[in-house]
């Protein structure tokens, strides 16, 4: 059986060589095996070849924390990459002993804390925790911890001053400016 196996196989090969042999013309299924093996032969080529080029370049990786260094040196990266969040409304609760207040809004009541990195104005000038007072105007900005409480980086109790109204009202004219302006279109 093995020899019959390797004649029927050297049969083929003889089969496609005389198919190849100037003068004699190939069958359909002799031309279609040459003509599958090229093309196969050629995408195996091109695969190997391309493969390395387009495999993803290696990007440098962010400079992070060695394993060695203190969950405080993390931490103080982290909050330097942090963004504060704006915030603005009435105070609803003020709680001395956490040094905590809370705003109630439409949705939900969020509970700031205060720590010894926020800043308390009031009209402009320094103020204490001693200063909030429920149903007083308050607006600043917060930092979302990894817990989900909310730190408070600035704190500034009682209505807008006249410098920050200016201020406001410049910005909202030149947001206005802009927008009345048509933009440029593009070159053709």
């Amino acid at each position: 059986m093995v020899i019959n196996g390797l004649n029927t196989g050297w049969r083929n090969a003889v089969h496609v060589a005389q198919a190849i042999l100037p003068g004699q013309t190939p069958t359909k299924k002799e031309n279609m095996k040459t003509k599958s093996s090229l093309v196969i032969g050629a995408c195996i080529a091109t695969l190997a070849l391309c493969a390395p080029a387009s495999a993803p370049a290696k990007t440098k990786s962010a400079a992070s924390p060695a394993p060695t260094a203190s969950p405080a040196a993390s931490a103080a990266s982290m909050a330097k990459k942090a963004r504060s969040n704006p915030y603005h409304g009435k105070v609803a609760s003020v709680d001395a002993s956490a040094k905590t207040f809370s705003i109630a809004g439409k949705e939900s009541t969020r509970v700031i804390k205060i720590t010894d990195q926020s800043t308390i104005t009031k009209q402009g000038v320094a103020a204490t925790m001693k200063d909030i007072v429920a149903d007083e105007e308050v607006r600043g900005s917060y930092w979302k911890k990894e817990d989900g409480s909310l730190e408070a980086r600035t704190v500034k109790l009682g209505p807008l001053t006249a410098e920050e109204m200016a201020k406001r009202d410049a910005h909202k004219k030149k947001k206005a400016d802009a927008a009345a302006e048509p933009s440029p279109s593009p070159a053709k």
